[in-house]
């Protein structure tokens, strides 16, 4: 039996106070960090990052209110989304596919997600766009920026972004938003410098109309993030508790 198998199976004894608490608690923390930043709470989404969870856990946060929900393996996330489909609380879920893209994957990612976080190459970009179900809103879609140009980490370097933008904007099926970055353990400006290229790209493109999502920040780094213009944190285990 595989480790999804194994996880469904086992889905109905997960601590569903303990979880709840949890997302009330990381709740808590993006609005005392929205407080001290000066800025509007309801201008931050959070994502609960819900890779190698059960759908059932996805179920119960859906039912207190959560919208929005991240999946890096989307085989797994397919699964969930079956599951979930039927069942009125989840039917406004958010999908985000927060992981890597091979070619292979587009058009499933196209097909069943709501946001793409990870477009990093012209050719994915365009296979998505090809592949976006026409009955379909148009994709939603940040550029991952290798903010700290690091080899173990996957997105565009900060040089290349503006030619990247230009040569994607014009793909009908797909809604460039913003950016996305997972910076280095030892930055200390990452989050600045990702403010710094999203405010260039929205002067550089002013055609862009919903230029409006910054996805930085994650459990351990959601307060500087949004002291530093985040609009989407991306959190898992300060919610759904350590991965097995």
């Amino acid at each position: 039996m595989n480790d999804i198998s194994n996880q469904q199976n086992n889905e109905n004894h997960f601590d569903a106070a303990k979880l709840i608490k949890n997302w009330q608690q990381v709740s808590e923390q993006v609005a005392q960090a929205c407080n001290i930043a000066t800025r509007k709470e309801d201008d931050i989404t959070l994502l609960a990052v819900s890779k190698t969870k059960p759908a059932e856990m996805i179920a119960a946060l859906a039912r207190q209110g959560q919208r929005d929900f991240g999946e890096n393996y989307l085989q797994e996330a397919l699964e969930k989304i079956q599951a979930l489909k039927e069942q009125a609380e989840c039917k406004r879920i958010v999908w985000h596919y927060i992981g890597s893209i091979q070619r292979n994957k587009t058009r499933d990612i196209a097909e069943h997600f709501d946001w793409v976080q990870t477009l990093e190459r012209e050719i994915i970009a365009r296979r998505l766009n090809e592949q976006r179900p026409a009955e379909l809103p148009a994709l939603n879609v940040l550029v991952q920026v290798n903010i700290d140009n690091e080899d173990s980490k996957s997105g565009c370097l900060p040089t290349e972004l503006s030619g990247l933008i230009s040569a994607i904007k014009h793909y009908e099926r797909l809604q460039l938003r913003g950016l996305m970055i997972i910076p280095a353990k030892t930055s200390t400006d990452a989050f600045a410098r990702t403010k710094q290229l999203f405010d260039n790209i929205k002067r550089e493109h002013p055609e862009l109309q919903q230029w409006d999502t910054l996805s930085m920040g994650m459990s351990d780094d959601m307060s500087a993030a949004i002291a530093n213009g985040s609009t989407m944190v991306r959190v898992g285990t300060a919610i759904f508790g350590a991965r097995a």
